[in-house]
């Protein structure tokens, strides 16, 4: 496994296994298995509300929790909650986890913020992190924040790189964890010719080869699947590295285009959600 060195000093593996939209069942099945075969990151949150599957994921593979990398975030119903890190430790079955985040730039998130360094000094997680906090938001919380945070995980793909934010993101050295990495399935980034002949090239698939770009961007990256042999490609991709002036071309493709547009009305939404946590 390849890692990355965060700014705190603490290492992450540069691949993890994603468990967004996941029935519990499913997660359980894709966590235990997925360690199995040598990931060791694991990603969840609690609106996901699969975190005790993921929990009993982690129990049941064997591996050492020690070995294990979890990232998890408090949704914007639960900043307000003191005792939501005890509460969502609890749910995965951890006294700490690896990676905190707060979930969406809803409702009272500066709370939620405090909760996370909170979570920090007291070693109940090792890293913190902002989740969606683009634009006006990370502007707004690099004013307030009090410690930096070592990651955020918004989307990014070859059409959508994240140029603008990343110019912040450098500033402190905080590190881009990747959701909708495969353009959320669209086929035209898939099926681009450039990923095409580089699959050839290298013997992967076109979803490898741009999971690869990813990594070589300094991204890690946490595709999700139910699916035994996908969770197993998707791994694949570390024996092999992309040139210069392969990463340049792919760099061509980049539109500036992102496949979900979030709302203000659905930030309003959000902070009035409460998830319904598997019992």
């Amino acid at each position: 496994m390849e890692n990355i060195v965060l700014n705190n000093k603490l290492e992450c593996p540069v691949v993890g296994i994603g468990t967004f939209m996941l029935s519990p069942a499913d997660a359980e099945n894709s966590v235990r298995e997925a360690l199995k075969m040598g990931y060791r990151l694991v990603d969840t949150a609690n609106a996901y509300v699969n975190e005790r599957a993921v929990g009993r994921g982690i129990k049941e593979s064997g591996v050492d929790r020690k070995d294990v990398f979890l990232s998890t975030k408090l949704w914007p119903s639960e900043y307000e909650n003191e005792n939501a890190v005890d509460e969502t430790l609890e749910r995965l079955g951890v006294d700490y986890v690896d990676l905190l985040y707060i979930h969406q730039p809803a409702g009272n998130w500066l709370a939620g913020y405090r909760q996370l360094e909170k979570a920090y000094k007291e070693g109940k997680a090792k890293a913190i992190g902002i989740s969606n906090f683009e634009g006006k938001y990370i502007e707004e919380l690099e004013t307030k924040w009090e410690i930096v945070p070592q990651f955020i995980q918004v989307e990014a793909h070859p059409y959508f790189t994240q140029a603008e934010l990343r110019k912040t993101l450098d500033k402190y050295d905080i590190k881009l964890m990747s959701w909708y990495p495969l353009g959320h399935g669209d086929k035209s980034l898939i099926n681009e010719p450039l990923f095409t002949e580089l699959g050839k090239k290298y013997g992967k698939s076109s979803a490898q080869i741009i999971l690869r770009w990813h990594t070589q961007m300094g991204f890690v990256v946490i595709p999700g699947s139910k699916n035994v042999d996908h969770i197993k490609d998707n791994l694949d991709i570390l024996d092999f590295t992309l040139t210069d002036e392969e990463m340049a071309e792919i760099a061509k493709l980049d539109k500036n285009e992102r496949y979900y547009y979030r709302t203000d009305a659905q930030l309003v939404q959000f902070a009035g959600w409460k998830p319904d946590f598997e019992k």
